[in-house]
């Protein structure tokens, strides 16, 4: 867990609530090396490291974990979770509900909504008791969503929440798994809206990272490998940007 005495950055307000124009591509990068997504942001970072804040998306079509990462995720880093989900309209919910695909457009305001709350987030400073003034409180060190993001062009929907804010920096958790392991365990849901048949959709509109994307990373996740198994590796990828922050402190 991230120490308190870090947690004091620059509070920051959500610096577009106007469309933009990339909302208009399958090579991966490995976790392994996670560290070209820190050097880079760091090299177009004018705020020192401990002033900055995370955005950490953990994406992936319906039935990749994402909800249950992400959690995790806001334990281990002990920063805020958001489940996109719950930012989708009720009209979005009906639509997927009865096998109906979402478009591009349906997917617009759920996205800026999504991103609105994560930047809120990271200007309401939150308790972080200390032995001298244990009423203490300070704006998080960064905030955990989870949320498809299929497309890169919804992935830069997100990224528009560090336009102008030289203390935000956003990092995609790509979660790869094989269709067969998605539909099984999206079968496997018993009152979820999401069906079978919306997974094979968001399978065709699926685009993974790929090398540009320097601010994702991919972490493939084996049909073998259990709920444990990929926070662990969800989470070595993580420590590894966090690391590099570190070392440039």
């Amino acid at each position: 867990m991230l120490s308190a005495s870090e947690r004091n950055p620059t509070p920051v307000m959500d610096p577009s609530r106007t469309k933009v124009s990339a909302l208009n591509h399958n090579h991966t990068h490995h976790h392994t090396v996670p560290s070209a997504s820190a050097q880079q942001q760091l090299a177009n970072s004018s705020m020192p490291p401990q002033f900055i804040q995370h955005i950490w998306v953990v994406t992936g079509p319906a039935g990749s974990g994402k909800s249950t990462v992400g959690r995790y995720l806001e334990q281990e880093l002990g920063v805020p979770f958001l489940e996109g989900d719950d930012f989708h309209p009720p009209a979005n919910k009906a639509k997927m509900s009865t096998g109906t695909p979402l478009t591009d457009a349906d997917r617009w305001d759920w996205l800026i909504s999504l991103r609105s709350a994560a930047t809120t987030l990271l200007s309401t400073p939150v308790p972080i008791p200390t032995p001298t003034n244990p009423t203490a409180t300070a704006a998080p060190r960064g905030v955990v969503v989870a949320c498809s993001a299929l497309k890169k062009k919804y992935r830069d929907v997100m990224r528009v929440a560090a336009y102008g804010s030289p203390n935000v920096h956003i990092h995609f958790v790509y979660l790869k798994l094989e269709a067969e392991t998605l539909y099984a365990r999206v079968s496997a849901r018993q009152a979820h809206y999401m069906k079978q048949s919306m997974v094979e959709s968001q399978l065709r509109d699926l685009e993974e990272p790929r090398g540009d994307e320097w601010d994702a990373l991919t972490v493939p996740v084996k049909v073998e490998m259990g709920m444990g198994d990929v926070q662990r590796e969800v989470m070595l990828a993580v420590r590894g940007v966090v690391e590099e922050y570190e070392k440039a402190s």
